[in-house]
């Protein structure tokens, strides 16, 4: 061990190493890589230190100018990566040693600064660290050690890629060392992928229960659970205890409660940000804060000082979880308390939790209200204040007190003063409520009463039992069986209350919604008569079996007998031949005519030569246009030959008249059949010039304008 090691640990006030510390750093393990499984709280932080004195130092007590980091340092959450810092920052303080932390939640330009500065520990968590292998921000070619806390659950929390891109990225002479509470079947594959004949490390304690921790069973009724969370707080009177729960919504219910009950409580959950997680858990070590509330994920691997109670408001889902949990307390060689709440509900599950985590509790009934009292009074009592000589500035107060009042007098201030200043307890229900509830007794002596009213008029026991209650004036105690049959309900009675039933309801026994009551001589026999035995299901067609193993029947593989052949299909000797295919005639579009049905008139003939009505029309000439002079005809019949498009003509000069010149008018080339598709934009200059010089060999009168 290096010496300025050794003068941290003496000046920390550590007298003997636990068993996993000494363990990392035997002689013949000195370089090789490990594989160490100890139980939480066992001090695996300040051993894997140690563990990497000799790779990081070599041969020198104190680190040379910090530059790219030596040793990484994975942890699975914040908390526990910003307590491994702290723990290293004072373990190599004498050697000179610059931290430096990349976790989820702080600003990433503040990490890239410190890591650009230098470091030679770089303690993270594995997603923030691949961010920075990614983004180029930190350089591993110097890295000696790799050390990762808390492996299993880091693998349970899903970061197995990054663990393995981390690891692939580092130089391949490094030493690689893992930490675990357990070791499954992923860590052993995960040891054997990226270390080199790993040393497995592991320490007596972990295979018996934590014996510096007490576990307690506490049984309360379902519906004091949270009553007994206080209960318990108050009883242990702990400098600083923990209750876990199992979701954020439950941590926020309990904080609440305990805050309006004077707790000095802060919250510790997955919704908070990092500064105030941070924060929280500074008020819990600065002694402002005495009760944490926590989720699982949220309280893995934080250390607080004075921990000395447990409490799960929730049990977890497996006993892996339990231990963790429990692992806060009893660290160190310090004693501690773990209680589970535990309802009816959730006996068998505690039971089964126990037995897997190999831990034997002591089950018991949570604490009752007096015997908080009776806690109280026993720490009154025990408190060294008793024994201290007076002060000079307390002499006057105490000789106005002593000649003022009686000694009963003050006692009895004293313990007002003393219960005003803590929580009053809660009274809780004594744990056989949990019990079902008794069968209940015989009804007795009865009679029946008959209501005009059943199935088939919607009658129902929920509506009926409150009518009769209230006509009644009867309880639901004096009403027993309840029979709907089709039309009518009968109802029993007990005998006590006939009368007093009679009585309310009156001579017409009527009640509301106008049914009437009548009573009846006898039980009536479809209440009386028992309900007949099930008979069971009605049992269909015999079933036959067709052979197998059971009845002696042939073997499932014996060959099957051969299939007849098919019979040749011939048509049948007296079978008419098919008439040929003719088809269907077309339905005749000639109008249907019936017989009673007169005769259409005859229409007359339009004459030929009979000029139409707007040809006749005096004003029609006005509408008369020439025709085109293209289409004009010959006099011998025949039509000139149309001019094809892009025809360049003499241009007509002056106004137009609006009249037709008779001459022919081309007007400017277009684009047809006889010029090239142009290519590009349709009205780019080039396209233009084109059009115009097709135009031009044509023989038309259009030249391309100077561009001048």
């Amino acid at each position: 061990m290096k010496q300025a090691l050794a003068d941290a640990l003496q000046q920390r006030g550590y007298e003997t190493l636990t068993p996993v510390q000494l363990a990392v750093i035997e002689p013949e393990l000195d370089g090789a890589d490990l594989l160490v499984s100890a139980q939480t709280g066992s001090g695996k932080t300040v051993g894997f230190g140690l563990a990497l004195g000799d790779t990081l130092l070599g041969d020198d007590e104190s680190f040379d100018r910090a530059g790219a980091p030596l040793a990484l340092v994975i942890a699975p959450t914040r908390e526990l990566a910003l307590q491994v810092k702290r723990e290293l920052d004072w373990l190599y303080a004498k050697a000179g040693v610059v931290m430096a932390s990349t976790v989820g939640g702080m600003d990433m330009r503040d990490e890239r600064r410190a890591l650009g500065r230098g470091a030679h520990i770089v303690v993270s968590t594995p997603g923030r660290l691949r961010d920075h292998i990614m983004r180029g921000s930190i350089d591993l070619s110097a890295i000696r050690g790799v050390v990762m806390d808390e492996a299993d659950e880091m693998l349970d929390l899903g970061f197995r890629e990054d663990l393995e891109f981390i690891l692939g990225e580092c130089p391949t002479e490094r030493r690689t060392l893992m930490f675990s509470a357990t070791v499954p079947k992923a860590i052993a594959t995960l040891a054997k992928s990226y270390q080199r004949d790993a040393k497995r490390v592991q320490t007596v304690a972990e295979a018996s229960q934590h014996s510096d921790i007490e576990y307690h069973a506490m049984s309360v009724a379902n519906h004091d659970a949270e009553n007994a969370i206080i209960n318990i707080l108050r009883y242990y009177e702990a400098p600083n205890a923990i209750v876990f729960c199992n979701t954020r919504a439950m941590v926020n219910r309990v904080t609440t409660r305990l805050s309006n009950r004077g707790f000095s409580v802060v919250a510790l959950s997955g919704e908070l940000s990092q500064s105030e997680r941070t924060h929280a858990l500074q008020a819990m070590r600065d002694g402002r804060a005495r009760v944490c509330v926590a989720t699982d994920v949220a309280a893995r691997g934080i250390d607080l000082p004075g921990l000395d109670l447990v409490v799960h408001a929730e049990l977890p889902n497996n006993h892996e979880t339990m231990l963790h949990r429990s692992g806060r307390t009893g660290r160190a060689g310090r004693k501690g308390t773990s209680a589970l709440i535990i309802t009816a509900k959730i006996r068998r599950k505690a039971e089964r939790i126990l037995q897997g985590a190999k831990v034997s509790a002591t089950w018991g009934n949570a604490p009752s209200a007096d015997a908080v009292r009776e806690r109280d009074q026993d720490r009154l009592l025990a408190d060294p204040m008793w024994h201290e000589p007076v002060a000079e500035n307390e002499s006057d107060m105490v000789a106005k007190l002593s000649t003022q009042f009686s000694a009963e007098q003050i006692a009895a201030a004293y313990m007002r003063l003393y219960a005003a200043r803590v929580s009053a307890p809660e009274e809780l229900s004594a744990a056989g409520d949990n019990k079902p509830p008794k069968p209940r007794a015989p009804f007795g002596p009865s009679k029946w009463f008959s209501v005009n009213s059943g199935r088939n008029q919607g009658a129902e026991v929920r509506r009926l039992l409150p009518i009769l209650c209230n006509a009644g004036d009867l309880t639901k105690d004096d009403i027993g069986a309840i029979r709907i049959q089709n039309d009518e309900t009968f109802v029993e009675m007990s005998a006590a209350s006939v009368d007093r039933f009679k009585k309310a309801l009156g001579s017409d026994m009527k009640v509301e919604g106008g049914l009437v009551v009548s009573e009846l001589a006898t039980p009536p026999a479809a209440a009386n008569s028992p309900r007949p035995a099930y008979a069971g299901k009605p049992k269909g067609k015999p079933y036959e079996k067709k052979g197998g193993y059971n009845d002696g029947g042939p073997r499932m593989d014996a060959p099957k007998p051969p299939r007849k052949p098919k019979e040749d299909y011939a048509p049948k000797a007296d079978a008419a031949p098919k008439a040929e295919y003719a088809p269907k005639p077309k339905p005749s579009n000639a109008p249907i005519v019936y017989d009673d049905a007169p005769a259409p008139k005859a229409r007359k003939p339009k004459p030929a030569d009979r000029p139409s009505k707007s040809a006749a029309h005096p004003a029609s000439k006005r509408f008369e246009k020439p025709r085109s002079t293209m289409d004009k005809a010959r006099d011998d019949g025949a039509v000139t030959e149309r001019k094809p498009r892009g025809f360049a003509g003499a241009k007509p000069t002056g106004k137009p008249s609006g009249k037709p010149s008779g001459k022919p008018y081309a007007g400017k080339p277009k684009g047809g059949a006889n010029l090239a598709p142009a290519k590009g934009k349709p009205n780019s200059k080039k396209n233009k010039a084109r059009a115009a010089a097709a135009a031009a060999a044509k023989g038309g009168n259009s030249a391309p304008r100077r561009k001048d």
